[in-house]
């Protein structure tokens, strides 16, 4: 079994590797440009949306499967969903689609320490709102509490003057999965905390047999 690391440190390499990563990409045009026009013009302050639900069933594996979706409003060369609970899997090769869903070609690469508790991705999106979808899994019933609710961060990386440039978003809140009976944290995220709706039962009244029986003597 691997170490577990805490999330902050985890990110941090992950930054760097994709940094050293860059270099390789930097032959091809899928490295992004930040000045070419996309609908988020700064990379440093994307917004992304998404969602988790319950995903796919993987050959061979009886772990409870993930699945996220996410769109970013301009390219990314890498990107990390952060869990609270233990990841005990991480697919490959997401897949990138447009908005009506047909596949791109588009690619990413995930790798994650297992058990850990997040997917470290890097690839590229050409363009903006291009759709992501990949999965992970966990140990735990979806929708059993606590629910995980992942954290994604995305990464940017372009050329400015010759020179590698790292912009990073984020964090966003994929939120709690979807399909899930409602209960008393319902509405509640990771970064934006409820407190649990506390519902009160209805005391019911008892009627006595004693009663009953007298009502009905009365009656004879």
């Amino acid at each position: 079994m691997h170490a577990f690391h805490p999330a902050h440190r985890s990110t941090a390499r992950w930054l760097l590797a994709i940094v050293g990563s860059v270099a390789l990409l930097l032959a091809t045009p899928a490295l992004s440009h930040a000045a070419e026009g996309e609908e988020g013009s700064n990379p440093n302050n994307y917004t992304c949306r998404g969602h988790i639900s319950a995903g796919q069933p993987e050959a061979g594996s009886e772990e409870v499967q993930v699945q996220y979706t996410f769109s970013c409003n301009g390219p990314i060369t890498g990107y990390q969903v952060q869990g609270q609970v233990p990841f005990t899997g991480v697919t490959a090769q997401p897949l990138v689609t447009d908005q009506l869903s047909n596949p791109l070609k588009d690619t990413f690469s995930c790798s994650s320490e297992i058990p850990g508790y997040a997917a470290n991705c890097v690839g590229s999106t050409k363009i903006a709102y291009e759709v992501v979808t990949g999965q992970f899994a966990i140990g735990t019933k979806l929708c059993a509490e606590p629910r995980v609710d992942p954290l994604l961060t995305v990464t940017d990386a372009y050329l400015e003057k010759n020179v590698v440039t790292q912009a990073i978003s984020g964090p966003f809140d994929l939120g709690r999965p979807r399909g899930c009976p409602a209960d008393a944290l319902s509405g509640s995220t990771r970064l934006e905390p409820k407190a649990p709706v506390v519902v009160h039962k209805k005391k019911h009244k008892k009627k006595h047999k004693g009663h009953k029986a007298k009502k009905s003597e009365t009656r004879k």
